[in-house]
């Protein structure tokens, strides 16, 4: 029977706070009742809060929120902002020390809706919402009348902010979602992640993996059946499917050893990288490097999904946190390269100039600047039809394959697809002792 402990019990307000056994593991656990003043938080429940990030932090044990609130107590002035600002401090002592996960019940509005900025991954139910300024003072500022749901709902959130990594139907299935997720990610960023039982082989062929691939370079396929030819059990738990699906972000095991798999995924946008995929890949990175699990990259991507509109809303900014978040992990990093990998977005996905551990390419990858139509069209535009086939022709099988950027000591290994668990799982147990110290200093300032 486990034991568990309540933290500042004698303070009255809409926040508790205990220690307790989740799935196995003891948890720092908070809960927001909405039922007492729809939540909203007075000065003693912001304190509530902050004690309670203030003891995962100092028992190194992982936040568990269950939360709805209707923002800071008006009844309580300004000492209520104090007191959720306190808690926000707490939550930003705990970011990459102890894992923050959120399950959202209900609505959630103002600064108690910033929280959920700041944790590392956030559930939603379907009827639950989020927003830090609601639909009355839209209204009012813009003239425009929008709905909670339209403003802030679940699905909005699972689809076009990316503030929710899943929506699920009821507040025990979000909970039964976080455990499965604290599952794959230690108590504190100085343990290991748990290791998982398995009878999977790490040996076991994977020839199914290559024939995902269609025959055409430009056809489609879903790379999650690749990843899931991988990992153990052939199970992922991806994050965030909602949101930028162009990108793959998600946990499994490989030899019973936790991992975070990004991978291109050609079935939307051609798997090349945008202002929401480079955010949602940069983010899931960081919080695999802040855990110590390992990240196993699939690279098929023809570069940056271009447009006006894109670069005009920071591609340039929004894009250098892909690369600055695989540029400073330290966790143990191996590359598979599928298919494409062109351009600048071949580089930021884990290129062994931005780090990599271990890079794998299968014989069909193409590792170029760009493919070879548009490079002969750019090298012999003002030549005859003819003579750019021949040279399209000439530049895919003299540069467009593996071995070259085998030879120049970019690829470590080019394999057989069917081969590719075993390598895998090759690499991370030679990188299992793998340990990297960055310079001292008190943070990067790469873009948010």
């Amino acid at each position: 029977m486990s034991t568990v402990t309540s933290l500042w019990a004698g303070v009255p307000g809409t926040v508790s706070a205990t220690v307790r056994e989740l799935g196995g593991r003891r948890v720092v656990l908070v809960r927001i009742d909405p039922a007492r003043r729809r939540g909203a938080l007075d000065a003693g429940a912001g304190a509530t809060l902050a004690a309670a990030a203030d003891v995962a932090l100092d028992a190194r044990l992982p936040l568990v929120g269950v939360v709805a609130s209707s923002g800071a107590d008006v009844n309580d002035g300004v000492a209520a902002l104090h007191g959720w600002g306190s808690a926000a401090r707490a939550f930003a002592r705990c970011s990459g020390v102890v894992p923050i996960l959120l399950a959202v019940t209900g609505p959630t509005l103002s600064g108690p809706a910033l929280l959920l900025g700041m944790a590392d991954v956030v559930v939603m139910t379907a009827d639950a919402s989020a927003y830090v300024v609601g639909p009355a003072a839209v209204q009012s500022f813009t003239g425009e009348h929008v709905t909670p749901e339209a403003l802030g709902g679940a699905s909005t959130h699972g689809r076009l902010s990316g503030v929710a990594a899943a929506v699920v139907d009821d507040e025990s299935t979000a909970l039964d979602l976080l455990v499965a997720v604290l599952g794959h990610l230690p108590d504190h960023c100085d343990a290991e992640p748990p290791h998982w039982p398995t009878d999977d082989p790490v040996d076991r062929p994977t020839p199914e993996a290559g024939t995902v691939l269609p025959d055409s370079s430009t056809g489609s396929y879903d790379v999650r059946d690749v990843a899931r030819a991988v990992v153990d059990e052939g199970e992922i738990l991806e994050l965030a499917g909602g949101w930028a699906p162009n990108l793959v972000t998600a946990f499994a095991t490989v030899g019973g050893r936790p991992v975070g798999i990004v991978a291109n995924q050609p079935l939307a946008l051609a798997g090349s990288i945008d202002i929401p995929a480079s955010q949602k890949g940069a983010r899931f990175v960081s919080l695999c490097d802040a855990f110590n699990v390992p990240l196993i990259t699939l690279v098929d991507t023809s570069g940056f999904f271009p447009g006006k509109d894109r670069e005009w809303r920071g591609m340039i900014r929004h894009g250098a946190q892909l690369v600055g978040a695989y540029g400073r992990a330290t966790v143990p990093r191996v590359c598979v390269v599928l298919r494409k990998a062109y351009g600048g977005a071949y580089i930021v996905m884990d290129s062994k100039t931005m780090g990599n551990d271990v890079c794998l390419a299968w014989p069909r990858a193409e590792l170029a600047v760009m493919g070879a139509r548009q490079a002969a069209e750019v090298l012999h535009r003002r030549d005859d039809p003819e003579v750019r086939a021949a040279k399209e022709a000439e530049y895919a099988e003299s540069l467009l394959n593996p071995w070259r950027a085998a030879e120049r000591g970019y690829v470590d290994s080019v394999i057989d697809p069917a081969d590719t668990r075993s390598a895998v799982a090759a690499a991370l147990e030679m990188l299992r002792s793998k340990r990297e110290r960055l310079p001292d200093r008190a943070h990067d300032n790469l873009p948010l």
